[in-house]
């Protein structure tokens, strides 16, 4: 099998890294807006560099994994289609509905496959969870809490392109609330600050966001997202249920002190970013891309499911700026 990864960033190069030891995968092309940086991990990893995406689609390959910047995304996976590929991207689709829309609307039309890039499907402790609320061990689910919080905020010139801290960031948390409980999203009630760095403000953005969230079945969950936790990168869900709670996220590496005399200690190496602490995650979910591809496995979270999130996104930055609460039913690309 050869893969065409288009764009070799950050996440660019762990995915490579991944593919280029698959027992599956016997060559990759690389490419990036960047052809030194394309040129430098091929040499690196033994592979192919290619000038630009014209290359990739016309040298031949089995399938096509995006790791560019995301207002490529949507177009790419258009191109993708056409020439009868499946598709590996890394999430969002696009940076809005209509873009999201139309790029799978095609990936429909041709018939090919379009996985996304939600890790956290992958990872031990969210599928562990999943596995528990379905099991009934928790009896009726009450409450979900859930929060994201970034050790460090991103580059200033990264956030007018970001989609904002809840298209970004707490998509995340949107779409495993979504995985993990098997429900949808109904209303939201969400609320930001940007009373921290002056390029959250310059940016339209805000550095600190939390949610309401009311599920289907009339669970409660509450969704926070910062960039500014010096503690350290924390990921964590909890979920409440009549009969017993569980937790996502806490070991001893979680950026969390507490203050009760026979508490746990603080973490002594905490998390620093989602690198490090999703790296099995993302290994398995590109390994379950190639086993898509093959035609060994369903597709773990296709299109569809990628735009459910973008839509709870879009409902929160919709119900931050105009302060009220916002049906998911007001929102385009519902079933």
């Amino acid at each position: 099998m050869r893969i065409g990864v288009i764009g070799t960033g950050r996440i660019g190069t762990i995915h490579a890294r991944t593919l280029g030891r698959h027992r599956d995968v016997g060559s990759l092309i690389l490419t990036d807006a960047d052809p030194a940086r394309a040129q430098e991990l091929a040499h690196r990893l033994g592979e192919t560099a290619a000038p630009g995406v014209e290359e990739i689609f016309r040298w031949g390959v089995d399938a096509v994994v995006i790791t560019t910047a995301t207002s490529a995304h949507a177009e790419l996976i258009g191109r993708a289609a056409r020439s009868g590929l499946p598709v590996f991207c890394e999430k969002p689709i696009a940076l809005d509905l209509p873009g999201s829309l139309s790029a799978i609307a095609e990936v429909e039309a041709a018939g090919t496959v379009l996985q996304m890039g939600f890790q956290r499907r992958f990872d031990a402790g969210y599928t562990g969870a999943r596995e528990t609320v379905r099991s009934g061990r928790l009896g009726r689910l009450h409450t979900v809490r859930a929060l994201t919080s970034d050790q460090e905020p991103p580059a200033a010139a990264w956030l007018p392109l970001s989609g904002g801290l809840y298209r970004d960031t707490l998509i995340h948390d949107f779409d495993v609330l979504r995985w993990v409980t098997g429900r949808e999203v109904v209303d939201v009630y969400a609320a930001g600050s940007d009373a921290g760095p002056a390029m959250f403000r310059e940016a339209g953005d805000v550095d600190t966001g939390a949610a309401l969230l009311t599920l289907d079945d009339g669970t409660l969950a509450t969704v926070t997202a910062t960039r500014l936790n010096g503690a350290g990168y924390d990921v964590r869900m909890e979920l409440a249920g009549e009969r017993d709670q569980i937790v996502v996220g806490l070991d001893d590496r979680t950026p969390i002190a507490s203050t009760e005399p026979t508490g746990p200690p603080a973490a002594d190496k905490p998390w620093a970013g989602f690198l490090e602490r999703f790296g099995p995650a993302y290994e398995a979910e590109l390994n379950a891309f190639v086993d898509v591809v093959r035609g060994e496995r369903a597709n773990p979270c296709d299109g569809r499911e990628a735009l459910q999130a973008l839509r709870i996104a879009e409902a929160c930055e919709l119900s931050r700026r105009e302060r009220r609460p916002v049906r998911l039913a007001e929102i385009a690309g519902g079933a």
